[in-house]
């Protein structure tokens, strides 16, 4: 079982966290979830500090009031995910409660810039959370001292790192978070050792003269498609949300090819939470009790400090039930945390 599951840790580990459900409603809507009538979307983009141009959707409630300023919120995630899923459902619930929410591709991903594609950096992509800062603190209609994150799966571990470093965040919500310097490093579990994990580099290395070579970038495969009947139960949870009618999206990278074999190789030694206790600002982080991931979550609430950070555990609920299902993402708490903190 240990040597089945390694072999799904080495498919699965750069793809972390067709159908579209409402194209019969409306033609122009891309998203994997149904559109709400109290909330505008207005596609923009901006540059991160690196001059990459992110895409990003601008979702603003239907009864916002012209001359006033709102909080604000920058969403990104799942790992390997695009905007047009999780992190926009999100981000119109948000909006529906009365917040500007920015849903964006990280660098490299789905309408954003950035080659070769579908690669992922430690520094480059907690920057893509500040440059969403960036472009935030000066819209019309935002109060530029109300500013908060929301990271999903791995981008919770990008969005904790961002917090850590801009001082411009004053609160923080991480939903089923991933840390992905962690599970690149040690494997899902930790169960990865110094001797395994040479010769992964190894591995990862000889793939980069190859690479070279040939002028592309080998893709490492999306969710494992077709579903072995013994896959983990993670696995399937994965499978039944990317691959499925509930969240497959043309652009995602778990729904079609993956990352590249080497795309994410720079998050084995450079660790991305190493200033995390040094958060001022609120920080929620939210879990399911069955989720695989569970302790990501639980080991980096251990470092952070003071009185208004907070873990949240959803009886019942597993990794993926927090991309999508209302039943478990807890909007109300969420909504309570941000307007709590961005005051």
């Amino acid at each position: 079982m240990i040597r089945k599951l390694f072999l799904y840790v080495a498919m699965l580990i750069i793809i972390i966290g067709g159908v579209n459900m409402c194209n019969a409603q409306n033609n122009d809507w891309d998203k994997t979830f149904a559109k709400s009538d109290k909330v505008n979307v207005e596609k923009v983009s901006f540059k991160n500090r690196y001059g990459i141009t992110l895409t990003g959707d601008l979702y603003t409630n239907t009864d916002i009031k012209k001359g006033e300023k709102y909080p604000a919120i920058a969403v990104a995630g799942p790992f390997g995910a695009v905007k047009e899923q999780a992190s926009g459902l999100y981000a119109q619930e948000m909006a529906k409660r009365g917040f500007i929410t920015l849903a964006f591709d990280p660098s490299y991903t789905g309408e954003s810039g950035g080659e070769p594609r579908y690669v992922a950096s430690p520094d480059i992509n907690t920057e893509d959370f500040m440059a969403a800062v960036d472009f935030l603190s000066v819209q019309d209609n935002v109060d530029a001292e109300k500013i908060g994150l929301i990271g999903i799966c791995g981008w919770g571990g990008m969005a904790l790192n961002a917090a850590a470093l801009d001082t411009r965040v004053k609160a923080t919500v991480t939903s089923t978070m991933y840390d992905m310097s962690r599970v690149n490093t040690y494997g899902y579990f930790d169960k990865t050792d110094e001797d395994a994990r040479y010769e992964m580099k190894k591995q990862l290395n000889a793939q980069r003269i190859e690479d070279f070579k040939t002028g592309e970038y080998k893709a490492g495969g999306g969710v494992v498609d077709p579903l072995p009947e013994d896959a983990p139960y993670f696995v399937k949870d994965y499978y039944a949300y990317y691959k499925t009618p509930r969240g497959y999206h043309k652009r995602s990278l778990n729904s079609n090819n993956g990352w590249n074999v080497t795309g994410c190789m720079s998050f084995i030694n450079q660790p991305i939470l190493a200033f995390s206790n040094e958060i001022r600002s609120a920080v929620l982080m939210i879990h399911g009790e069955k989720a695989h991931s569970r302790y990501f979550s639980e080991d980096a609430f251990k470092k952070l400090k003071g009185d208004n950070k907070e873990l949240m555990i959803i009886e019942g609920a597993s990794h993926v039930d927090l991309y999508d299902n209302y039943d478990k993402i807890p909007f109300d708490k969420i909504e309570k945390f941000f307007n709590t903190y961005l005051k």
